[in-house]
């Protein structure tokens, strides 16, 4: 996950034609948890990361089956506007990331490398939506309504939530 966060800065190098390549996906090598999973992913698809599996496909869980196949987490990934994210802030062992989306649509993940249970928070207006925006969650698969102002979820040690936040 270190290669993941390290991709900060690079963002500016990136773009159709020339994506950043932190290396081959994890998920489902028997080395991680479902949590730490998930987190790989999300960062994965904020960076607009090419999304190349290294398990073996035949013995995949169906959870890392959901992980992988994720519709939401793969359109984010594959989103016509190109523009990799970036570090919106970190505190510690927290971050928020963001990726402008097309249709004047943000990704953000909330992610916790802490060992313990933690909460994570980032205003709407800080990724454009003062007035408020729907937030669907991605691994829950789940629209959350409309929200303003603050949005914060507590996340699992090395635990990320990936959003779709939409006007």
């Amino acid at each position: 996950i270190a290669i993941g966060f390290e991709q900060q800065g690079l963002e500016k190098f990136a773009g159709p034609g020339s994506w950043n390549d932190p290396d081959m996906l994890e998920v489902g090598n028997g080395h991680m948890s479902t949590d730490e999973y998930r987190t790989h992913m999300s960062l994965w698809v904020i960076l607009a990361a090419p999304l190349l599996a290294g398990n073996d496909l035949g013995k995949m869980s169906e959870s890392d089956r959901q992980i992988l196949m994720n519709p939401d987490a793969i359109a984010i990934d594959q989103d016509s506007l190109g523009r990799q994210g970036s570090r919106l802030h970190q505190d510690g062992d927290l971050d928020v990331w963001t990726r402008p989306l097309s249709r004047g649509r943000v990704a953000v993940g909330l992610f916790n490398r802490s060992w313990s249970l933690r909460q994570v928070s980032f205003d709407l207006a800080e990724v454009g939506f003062a007035q408020g925006a729907t937030v669907r969650d991605v691994w829950k698969q789940k629209d959350l309504g409309r929200h303003s102002g603050v949005f914060s979820d507590t996340l699992p040690k090395h635990g990320a939530t990936l959003l779709i936040v939409s006007p």
